[in-house]
């Protein structure tokens, strides 16, 4: 079965030479961390489809899916520190990879396409680490999203166009949530797929760089199988290990809801991105006459010409030596791009614990940074039904409503999304006939909608079962006695008697 098997596809005789092809200079574990890279690739894949089962991306689901899956999924939480583990994992592996290939010169002559098929491998996962931020959709998700959207916004010329497709709107929203899960379990896994194809078949032609040295290796050679193969088995097992307990006793926080409105909440970056924050942190305090120009440079052009020198340094690097000895240049410039790196992810990791110290988000005197749903519903239920106390505590209350549920669509303050989302600030419904306006929060409302002119698509989800007619009250109050709009409260039983 075997032989006839080999006949047509020639599979067994492939492996046959991948695994007994001599390695330059011995099997070494200095040769594992991208097959450690390609597992971490593995692990995330697998999780993510596991996480892809459950997660529903929107502003009124995101965090609760991710919720639910926390609590009540078996093994949910655990699943879900693995995948967020094995994203730093696979980043860190990835970073020591490609400073290894970068120092021992293996970029060099005949291997410049599988330098930058790297490079752009390294690119593609810092983009997978971006976009996964988002996707549970607390206060920490929004924040720290919403700075990494604006750097891209402030990019000169394609800069708007970015940020546009990005946000996909005028706000962080449901459009939002959409365009980043679509990045991040679709397009962007498929181009690692693809590149990692094409960087592995470009390895096979290359064969192994060997150590960095200019004449052959004095080493005897040692085979693939299973020197080689049993220290890249060896080095995945111990990032697996490590990603385990990493996510058995550090699980991944959930903070509390997404809330544009919250002023407190200090973001707390992934570590790989800890560097770009704080330089646009120290830009920020610059005078703002320099202020701008400094901010672009930081955060926009100083990386993009790191990648163009990435991209670039084969052809570049005339050095024809591949000793560390004879290429001072290369490693001086590598090691104050990795101090300053390291540097400023120092400094920003000092920054956000200072704010979040000042703002009692950690420390002794910590407070909870936000109101936890089971509370805002709470309040929101006692308050809403108790319209003794008027239109105005009705309208506090239909405020956490609000931000709880209807901001991520309408914004924070009401302006909505063009051609999605009609504003509810100066809406004429939303002012006029108070049983219409209960109506469409109760029943929802589809299909296409004109107001003021303007024509919008987006779909209104039916709130009724999932909001008591309490807190339906509260949210209609709010929306119909702010931004400037002036209409009668709605109360409980306005609610109750639509439901009938």
């Amino acid at each position: 079965m075997l032989n006839w098997l080999d006949q047509r596809t020639g599979a067994l005789t492939q492996m046959k030479e991948f695994l007994t092809e001599d390695v330059p200079g011995g099997a070494s574990y200095w040769y594992a961390f991208g097959s450690a890279t390609v597992f971490a690739m593995i692990l995330q894949i697998a999780t993510g489809i596991f996480l892809c089962f459950y997660y529903a991306p929107s502003t009124a689901t995101a965090w609760e899916s991710t919720k639910f899956l926390i609590e009540k999924v078996p093994a949910g939480h655990f699943v879900l520190s693995l995948h967020y583990w094995g994203a730093s994992a696979m980043i860190a592996f990835m970073t020591m990879h490609l400073l290894q290939v970068l120092l021992w010169g293996a970029y060099k002559k005949p291997r410049e396409l599988q330098w930058i098929v790297g490079v752009l491998l390294f690119i593609v996962t810092l983009v997978l680490g971006l976009t996964g931020y988002l996707l549970p959709w607390d206060l920490d998700a929004l924040l720290a999203s919403k700075v990494a959207i604006d750097i891209a916004g402030n990019a000169p010329v394609a800069g708007p166009a970015v940020q546009q497709f990005l946000q996909d709107g005028t706000t962080i929203g449901t459009l939002t949530i959409n365009r980043f899960f679509g990045l991040h379990v679709w397009l962007m896994p498929a181009l690692l797929v693809l590149l990692v194809g094409a960087h592995l078949s470009i390895f096979r032609w290359n064969g192994p760089a060997g150590p960095p040295i200019d004449e052959a290796p004095k080493l005897k050679p040692g085979r693939f199988w299973p020197e080689q193969l049993f220290m890249d088995t060896i080095l995945s097992f111990v990032l697996f290990v490590i990603v385990l307990a990493l996510a058995a006793f550090s699980p991944v926080p959930l903070d509390d809801k997404a809330d544009p409105n919250n002023v407190t909440f200090v973001a707390y970056p992934a570590w790989y991105f800890l560097a770009l924050y704080a330089l646009l942190d120290t830009v920020g305090k610059l005078p703002s006459s320099i202020g701008q120009v400094a901010s672009l440079f930081a955060t926009i052009v100083g990386p993009t010409l790191l990648v163009v020198l990435l991209v670039v340094l084969p052809f570049i690097d005339r050095n024809p030596s591949r000793r560390l000895s004879r290429r001072p240049w290369v490693l001086a410039i590598t090691a104050l791009v990795m101090l300053g790196a390291i540097g400023f992810s120092w400094i920003g990791q000092s920054n956000v614990v200072e704010g979040q110290l000042r703002a009692g988000i950690i420390g002794p005197n910590a407070v909870v940074a936000a109101s936890s749903p089971a509370s805002t519903s709470s309040a929101a239920t006692t308050t809403g039904g108790a319209t003794s106390d008027g239109g105005a505590s009705t309208a506090a209350a239909g405020a956490s409503v609000y931000t709880a549920n209807c901001s991520g669509c309408h914004g924070a303050t009401g302006v909505g999304a063009p051609g999605a989302f009609p504003p509810l600030a100066g809406n004429p419904v939303v002012v006029g006939d108070p049983n219409a306006v209960i109506k469409i929060v109760s029943g929802g409302l589809n299909g296409s909608i004109t107001v003021k002119g303007a024509k919008f698509n987006g779909t209104m989800p039916a709130w009724k079962g999932t909001l008591s007619n309490a807190q339906i009250a509260s949210v209609i109050t709010y929306i119909r006695s702010t931004w400037g709009n002036s209409a009668s409260a709605v109360t409980e039983a306005q609610v109750a008697a639509q439901a009938k």
